[in-house]
Order: C-alpha cells, then structure tokens, then sequence
C-alpha cells in the first residue's frame, strides 16, 4: 500500500475526506525532547483499512483536518504505549479524544506480557520483524527520505493487523470489559496537566529530606518547572535533582555559600542565584504546618510478611490461570498496601478485582484456604 507523505493542506484536506468514514484509525507520532522541555512534534503517522499517510506538521499550519478527526468520538484511535502520544495531543488542544484503545495494553490482559514494545508484539502476532535502523532518526531534519518514511508508516501499517487480532482475541476470552477503566484512566486529563507545586514529590532522594527541608525542595521544584516552562528547556538544564536535594538540605543564605552545593555551575549561581536565595528564604519563613510532607507507612510485622507472601503466592497462581503476568496485575507493593488496610489500589478495581483481587480479600477475610503439593497450589473457599 502507497505511504502518502503529506506537507501541504490541501493534500491533508484530501486525505482526510477520503478517511473521513472510517470507523477506526492507527495512529503513531514521532518527536524530539532531549533539548526543550515539550514534545517538539516532528510527524503523525495515519493509517486506516485502506491508507496510510505520513502527516509533517512542520510544514503545515493547520492540523485541524486530521485532528477533528482523531477527536471524533465516532472513530476508535488505536495506539501503542499511547500516553506520549496523548501528551502531544494534549498540548496541542488542551484536551483528548475520549475513543481510544492501547494496543499495549489490550496485550497485558492478553497474556503478552506487561508492557510489552510494539516491535514485539507485531513479531508475536503477525511473526513479522520490523526494521530497526532509522531507530535513532532526528526527525526534525528535513527531507526526509523514502526509508524514513516507510519506517515510520510502519508503526501504524501493522498496528491494523495487531488491533483485530487483539480485539478477536478479547472477545473470544470475553475480556474487552477489562480493558474500559484502563482506557478511562489514559485520557483522564489530570494526568497530563503540569502542576509545578507537586514536581518535589517526583525528584529522586526527597524521601531523604524532612520538615522545613521539603518545603524548601517543594518552593525550588515549583520555581525551577516554572522557569523550564517559560524557557522551552528540559529541567536538567536549569537544575539537576541532585542540585535540588542539596539546595534544600543545606539551604544556603547567601550568594557565597552556594560553593557548598556541588554541582551548581558559576554561571547557573550568576543567572539564578537571587532568585534560589530567595525561594530558600520564602521556604524557611512558612509556618510548620505549611510544610509538605511524605505520607508515613508503618512497617510490617514479620507475621504481615509472611502474609503478604501468601498474597503474592495467589497472585501468581491466579494469574497463571489467565496466562497474565503477575507484575501487569500487582506489584509486592501493592499487596503491601493492601495488607496494611488500604482499600483504593487498583488491585481491587476493575478486571484486576474480578481475576484476583476479590480471592485476595477473601483470604484475608479467613474466606479461602491455600493448600499444596510439590507441583501445585490449591485454594478452597470457606462455607
């Protein structure tokens, strides 16, 4: 089949006409963001039953064909490893289509495995080995030739076959239900907007930190996303997490002792540091209970261990009844948590709840007894 490559709006005006009665579409996006703090967009790729186009939206000014209709609630979108792609498209309307279906993880509850790269799981569906050499293309270098294209279409040419072949395989295993909370869940708008107040809580070796500390993590967090917002530039290049960390802990007061911090650069002091020195000063004045903290868990006893031992003994059996991998269902944290008294953990929502996470609740309710030998694990539900 043909690749359309399309660089001017009336050939993506065309396009979109011809698709425009499709019930589903493939679509795939290819960026850069190694040196700016968004996605830069460098090509959509498009494909339904019957085309397959390569759109360059730094040729064209106008996405609003194509972009009407990946947001039409008519059309199921169908992506691998959807959330970058849903960033982009995020940032481009401050909203998402709400009809889509991830291949990624159609293939979770499929017994594929979690997570699972589309390379893989095109070689394991349709037995075709994709072509990796323009793995590492600068996309943003134009023309592009006709390899680059051919590659590119390729992520969403046998992305057509994958769908059907999971969405047959879901309804013959009567699973495409499981998949409605974990598609709600990716276009949930929360999760793509920035909140600069809440970075402290990713930055490594916070945990590290405590009381007036982490307010001070949180105040330089906020200020250094803001700054990388406004600057277009990965966060790295305004301040390192480790720079961070050091920043709040020994919370220098003046321009002189920012030679204690390791790491932080002549010109970064130059350029930035009225400004740290400022938030260093802001966070030490809030009162205490203005400052953040890490929720505290208290540890197991060596008895909640063994118990959540037992979980993750059921978890396993469960989940090889289904042929999913265990890790796609819970992780030893989550049953941690669950042992501990939590009630909101995906674990006991969903198509997760149905397969396992009920059994678990009955044995911790005394409900379902676990029996063995050499070869298998047996469970027997309590009258």
């Amino acid at each position: 089949m043909t690749v359309n490559f399309i660089n001017n709006e009336a050939e993506l005006i065309s396009f979109c006409q011809q698709i425009s009665d499709t019930i589903w579409m493939t679509v795939d996006t290819e960026f850069l963001r190694e040196k700016t703090y968004y996605p830069q967009l460098c090509l959509i790729q498009v494909a339904t039953e019957d085309h397959i186009a390569c759109i360059d939206p730094l040729a064209l000014s106008d996405l609003t064909p194509i972009l009407d209709l990946i947001y039409s609630p008519e059309i199921t979108v169908i992506f691998h490893a959807a959330r970058q792609d849903l960033e982009l498209l995020y940032l481009l309307r401050n909203s998402l289509p709400t009809n889509v279906f991830d291949t990624q993880i159609a293939a979770t509850v499929l017994g594929y495995g979690d997570q699972i790269g589309y390379g893989n799981l095109v070689k394991q569906c349709l037995d075709v080995d994709l072509d990796k050499a323009h793995s590492r293309t600068d996309w943003t270098q134009r023309p592009l030739d006709p390899a680059q294209i051919e590659y590119a279409a390729d992520d969403v040419r046998y992305l057509r076959d994958v769908y059907k072949l999971l969405l047959q395989q879901l309804e013959q295993k009567n699973r495409s239900h499981w998949l409605h909370e974990d598609f709600a869940n990716l276009v949930d708008l929360n999760s793509y907007r920035i909140e600069p107040e809440t970075m402290w809580r990713k930055i490594k070796g916070a945990g590290r930190l405590k009381g007036v500390q982490l307010a001070t993590l949180q105040r330089l967090a906020a200020w250094r996303e803001y700054r990388a917002v406004k600057s277009n530039r990965p966060r790295r290049w305004i301040l390192k997490d480790d720079v961070l960390i050091d920043l709040a802990r020994l919370a220098p007061d003046s321009i002189e002792k920012f030679s204690m911090i390791r790491g932080l650069e002549s010109g970064t002091i130059d350029r930035h540091g009225k400004a740290l020195l400022d938030e260093i000063k802001q966070a030490k004045a809030l009162p205490k209970e203005q400052w953040p903290t890490f929720k505290k868990t208290q540890p197991l006893t060596n008895q909640q261990d063994a118990i959540v031992d037992a979980l993750m003994a059921l978890l396993r059996k469960y989940c090889d009844d289904q042929a999913i991998a265990p890790v796609a269902v819970a992780s030893r944290k989550d049953i941690e948590r669950m042992v501990a008294g939590e009630t909101d953990l995906p674990l006991q929502q969903g198509w997760r709840n149905e397969i396992v996470g009920h059994h678990l609740q009955a044995f911790l309710g005394g409900k379902l007894a676990i029996t063995a030998d050499t070869t298998t694990l047996y469970t027997q539900e309590k009258g």
